[in-house]
């Protein structure tokens, strides 16, 4: 890959980051609403994925880019993949971050109740990430981060604005870490259409080569 940042919406992504070890940007898009025929950006989104996540989705080979954005059971396997994942939330549209943590729990707790996993651990795991952004006002351009270890069920969050130190949150039930997880790759489920396009039509590349 070159060394082109990737510019979505006005907001410059690298395509390539280093935590552990080096990760590519394979997807990105926009979190968006309609309101009276008006598009409304909230956030700009950056996935990086180890390149090795092909490895754990052979069986998706010879599909198109548009097939896989259809397809839940390969942002199952994507979700499932154990290699090292980072998504980077950077806010166009400044919110507070308490409709950030609400929106997040919401959409983790309909997740979990979905599938019978939502107990009390669940629920006070998601409570702290409430707690977390309860404070916090969304600048523009503020970040916040989720990185995913290869191997452990466990979460770190990070916010960063302007002026401040970044904030981190670890957490540490697997069910909300799964969760969080298929609410930016989740397939025809995400809360970002065009970031799930993205990510198809760029692990279909890799798929091929």
């Amino acid at each position: 890959m070159g060394s082109e940042v990737v510019i979505v919406d006005e907001v410059p992504f690298h395509p390539q980051i280093t935590t552990t070890k080096p990760l590519n940007l394979l997807g990105h898009g926009i979190t968006d609403i309609e309101i009276h025929f008006l598009q409304i950006k909230f956030t700009a989104i950056g996935v990086y994925l180890e390149p090795q996540v092909v490895e754990h989705l052979q069986q998706w080979k010879g599909k198109t880019g548009s097939e896989l954005a259809e397809d839940d059971l390969f942002f199952e396997a994507l979700v499932a993949a154990p290699v090292e994942k980072f998504i980077r939330v950077v806010v166009i549209k400044e919110i507070k971050g308490s409709q950030y943590g609400v929106q997040l729990e919401s959409a983790v707790r309909d997740r979990l109740a979905a599938v019978d996993k939502y107990e009390e651990e669940e629920e006070e795991a998601l409570e702290k990430i409430v707690e977390f952004f309860q404070a916090k006002y969304f600048k523009k351009n503020s970040i916040i981060t989720f990185h995913f270890p290869a191997t452990s069920q466990t979460a770190e969050i990070g916010f960063l604005t302007e002026g401040k130190e970044e904030v981190k949150l670890k957490v540490e039930n697997g069910n909300v870490v799964e969760m969080i997880q298929k609410w930016y790759l989740g397939g025809t489920r995400a809360v970002s259409p065009t970031t799930v396009a993205s990510l198809a039509n760029a692990l279909c590349a890799l798929l091929s080569e």
